[in-house]
């Protein structure tokens, strides 16, 4: 089994910056690619970064220009560096893991991000 850990998450005025952490217990075969989702209070979970087992990384619009995603494999960390956040930012952030090739998705459990004045 492999289980996900996420860390990071506070609260935050408008303007600062949280860094967040997913942990996995152990290396995944083959894994294709890890993503960041959100969930933010009534609203439906939407994808918000990815990265590739090659290091592509793609952003939804709304993040682009703020949010830096990364990894250490090494470490089997993913990180989301999150700049300039905005009030329309708050929300449980998930981490996933995407094992293409066994078509297999791992979740971690979330981590509350919370921008307010």
């Amino acid at each position: 089994q492999v289980q996900l850990v996420e860390s990071g998450g506070g609260l935050v005025q408008p303007g600062g910056s949280l860094r967040l952490s997913c942990a996995a217990s152990r290396r995944i075969f083959g894994l294709s690619a890890m993503k960041w989702f959100r969930q933010a209070p009534g609203k439906e979970r939407e994808l918000v970064a990815s990265i590739t087992n090659g290091g592509k990384t793609m952003y939804i619009a709304s993040v682009k220009g703020r949010f830096t995603i990364s990894r250490d494999n090494d470490k089997n960390t993913l990180y989301l560096q999150m700049n300039n956040l905005k009030p329309e930012d708050t929300a449980v952030y998930y981490c996933n893991a995407y094992a293409a090739q066994y078509a297999t998705n791992y979740w971690g459990s979330g981590t509350l991000v919370t921008v307010s004045s």
